[in-house]
């Protein structure tokens, strides 16, 4: 198993960014080049941790990446910046975490057209933000290569926050665009969608209280609008912030959740399909 931290160059000041408090870093958890193996290369997942673009969230990230990497998927966990970091400087970071993992693929054993990215609630919104504006010359420009290089194979979103709108999550809206009109045009990504967008695996529980279903509603409803393949997983009841559902990442009685904790087999399935 190959663990290692490394840190990921991103060049915020080309792109207009502050850069104070930045922080870019991407976690491998990596089964080695064993001898005598049928897989050579493996699907990958970049996972964006929740936290309302306030923190990376540790219940979102080492257990996943470590569940998924028991699972035969090679997985990433990208520590991006919050705090008051405006749009787009934690999506410039997915995008160089996706470019990164498909660069190097070959070392680290990963089939580079089946690198997917996962995120949980404002992570989520994180993730498909990049599923919706690889393509963007934005993050070309900023970034300073082609386009596919940043291109997600498909996306995982977990309870994702979507909408800058009514159902917005008002703290991850607030830490990314403030109150400029324009920027929460753009991070309201049921608004977004086009026919760029990669296969999407949505699921989100019907009476979560911090992140109303709404959010995954809109954006299934986009996708369907742009014929985009997607799947939509709704649980009818479940807190935010379950995670993987179980004792591996509970914080309370609430994050325990058996019929919920269904979503990772059937993203597992998925992603092996793509």
């Amino acid at each position: 198993m190959i663990y290692k931290t490394v840190s990921l160059d991103i060049p915020y000041e080309k792109a207009g960014l502050d850069t104070a408090g930045c922080l870019a870093e991407l976690d491998m958890y990596c089964a080695g080049p064993y001898e005598n193996m049928l897989l050579t290369k493996r699907p990958a997942v970049v996972i964006c941790p929740g936290g309302g673009y306030e923190y990376c969230s540790e219940r979102e990230a080492e257990p996943v990446a470590m569940r998924f990497a028991s699972y035969g998927i090679q997985a990433f966990v990208l520590r991006y910046s919050c705090v008051n970091k405006r749009f787009p400087t934690s999506l410039l970071e997915a995008a160089q975490a996706v470019a990164y993992v498909r660069k190097n693929a070959a070392e680290l054993g990963v089939d580079p057209d089946k690198i997917m990215i996962c995120g949980f609630s404002a992570g989520g919104h994180l993730a498909a933000s990049l599923a919706v504006h690889w393509k963007k010359d934005f993050i070309a420009n900023a970034l300073g290569e082609e386009s596919s290089l940043y291109r997600p194979n498909g996306a995982v979103l977990c309870y994702p926050v979507i909408t800058s709108g009514e159902k917005r999550h008002d703290g991850s809206i607030v830490n990314i665009a403030g109150n400029d009109a324009e920027l929460r045009e753009l991070v309201s990504l049921e608004k977004q969608v086009t026919a760029d967008v990669p296969p999407v695996f949505l699921w989100h529980t019907a009476d979560d209280g911090c992140v109303p279903i709404e959010n995954t509603l809109m954006f299934a409803a986009a996708l369907a609008e742009k014929k985009i393949s997607f799947v939509c997983h709704i649980f009818e009841r479940g807190a935010h912030g379950l995670s993987l559902c179980d004792d591996s990442t509970a914080s309370g009685n609430e994050h325990f959740n058996p019929d919920c904790a269904r979503w990772f087999n059937m993203a597992v399935e998925w992603i092996k399909a793509r």
